[in-house]
């Protein structure tokens, strides 16, 4: 979506994240809460989420901090009421919660309430898998959408995908319902790197929402945090024989066609994008 839609009054973009079945190395949730570190707080609201979650299948955490006081964490969905200074004219909400077990229409419902959506509006939906892809190539990104200007600016397409879903998919097509464009973007992160989180991942995930929102984010403090987790990767593979071998393996059986093209089209949007930015 570009910028002259979201210039229109009143537009509200939604961006969600959840921590679940599609959320690989927290990669999602973990982008947006940078954004929140990065953009300005208008207010918050907690959903009530006593109805939505069976604690025995997502269960509360407890944590002690330095001084031993301990802490319950119980599953719960926050949305935030931002402002970029990028994005003046737009009524921005950040989605950010533990995938809920019980009740998904009512809790969509509950979302669609607490984010007031007015058209325009435009909900992108985030998220990561585990996939057999190289820690040290570019992240592969998948996104989808059936919104016309975004599949022209972005080279996505429509969703052809059929089977189970995760509450994001229930949430687009109930801001859908609504008038919303909507976009679902994936990050594929390799699987065999243990790390709790993925900064590589998640910077691509955002270089994905500026491409999108035509817009600039940032993200110098995330690019260093990638850094370090592509040595530490680095690190990790290199003290391992087998993980020597297989990643040699899968490079050499790497299909190429799934990397970032370097399209004569596709540098000439990026080129356009970088001096737009330039103007911001």
């Amino acid at each position: 979506m570009t910028s002259e839609p979201l210039n229109q009054e009143p537009a509200t973009l939604v961006l969600v994240a959840f921590k679940g079945w599609s959320e690989a190395a927290e990669v999602s949730t973990e982008a947006l809460e940078y954004l929140l570190e990065h953009w300005d707080y208008i207010s918050c609201t907690e959903i009530d989420c006593s109805d939505y979650y069976s604690l025995t299948e997502n269960r509360p955490i407890i944590d002690i901090d330095a001084h031993g006081n301990k802490e319950i964490f119980w599953p719960q969905t926050t949305v935030h009421h931002v402002k970029s200074p990028t994005l003046p004219n737009t009524n921005i909400y950040i989605v950010i919660g533990d995938e809920p077990n019980l009740r998904w229409q009512q809790f969509c419902t509950d979302i669609l309430a607490a984010t007031t959506p007015k058209a325009p509006g435009l909900i992108i939906t985030l998220g990561g898998m585990l996939a057999e892809v190289l820690h040290n190539r570019p992240v592969i990104v998948h996104g989808s959408t059936s919104d016309e200007t975004i599949q022209a600016l972005t080279g996505y397409e429509p969703s052809r995908y059929e089977g189970p879903i995760s509450i994001l998919a229930a949430l687009q097509e109930e801001f859908e319902k609504v008038g919303f464009s909507a976009v679902s973007v994936q990050a594929l992160v390799p699987h065999y790197v243990y790390t709790d989180t993925c900064p590589k991942a998640s910077l691509a995930l955002l270089r994905g929402l500026e491409e999108i929102l035509d817009t600039s984010i940032p993200l110098e403090d995330l690019i260093d945090e990638a850094r370090a987790w592509q040595t530490g990767a680095d690190d990790f593979v290199a003290n391992d024989e087998e993980l020597i071998e297989y990643v040699r393996n899968l490079e050499l059986h790497s299909d190429t066609s799934d990397l970032p093209e370097a399209s004569g089209e596709q540098i000439a949007r990026e080129f356009e994008r970088y001096l737009r930015r330039r103007e911001i």
